[in-house]
């Protein structure tokens, strides 16, 4: 194939935020007196808020007060995230400089919101890194129907069968496979089924990552 991009999620794969969200959605549905266990915060990973919000009512039943709910999490979320930063994954950068050096663009495709999006890579400092951020709430439908990184391609100029997409969650790599990318899974748990029979490759880090990107841009050159 013809690498001509690559698109990365953001949140637990490039940056260890997902610790975050959780303590902040759990917390709030605390002080609103509900429980929200860690199963089934497993089930929003990767999902647009829209999806999550509709799972939470799901699980805790229709009279929990969201209203409330979505005011009180993003204050305890952005004050946890300033108060410890944003923690880039080991590898993220060698990657970065890798794919700059080859003069291969980038791009981020997440499900976060717009404004969290730009605090988190801006704290990371990541901001100047990706000219292109699509994120969940520019996109009809959120992953893991393809709609984000069909947009990502868009604006990049490429063709979506071009790109690489690297992802951490099954539905983040569900929309890269549905989308037509080559996608590179670095899972934080053993990888389903259907999150391993949608990626191309499957490794342990963003290190590994960039071995598979290295060998398929070295197949690129020789052909």
């Amino acid at each position: 194939m013809t690498v001509a991009a690559v698109v990365f999620d953001m949140d637990g794969l490039m940056v260890d935020t997902e610790p975050v969200y959780k303590a902040s959605w759990q917390q709030a549905a605390s002080e609103l007196h509900y429980e929200l266990p860690d199963s089934v915060y497993a089930r929003f990973v990767g999902r647009p808020t829209e999806a999550c919000e509709r799972i939470l009512v799901e699980h805790l039943g229709p009279k929990f007060p969201l209203p409330p709910f979505r005011l009180r999490w993003p204050v305890l979320w952005r004050t946890e995230i300033q108060r410890s930063g944003v923690h880039v994954k080991p590898g993220l950068f060698e990657l970065l400089a890798f794919l700059s050096d080859r003069r291969v663009p980038v791009a981020v495709a997440t499900s976060t919101e717009s404004d969290l999006a730009a605090l988190t890579l801006s704290l990371a400092g990541l901001a100047d890194h990706f000219a292109i951020v699509v994120s969940g709430d520019q996109v009809a439908a959120g992953k893991p129907a393809p709609d984000i990184y069909l947009e990502a391609a868009r604006r990049l100029g490429v063709s979506a069968a071009n790109c690489v997409a690297l992802e951490d969650s099954e539905a983040g790599i569900r929309a890269a496979a549905a989308a037509g990318m080559v996608g590179i899974l670095v899972p934080h748990w053993a990888p389903s089924i259907e999150a391993s029979r949608a990626a191309r490759h499957v490794v342990e880090d963003l290190h590994q990552a960039r071995e598979v990107l290295t060998s398929l841009i070295a197949e690129q050159e020789r052909s």
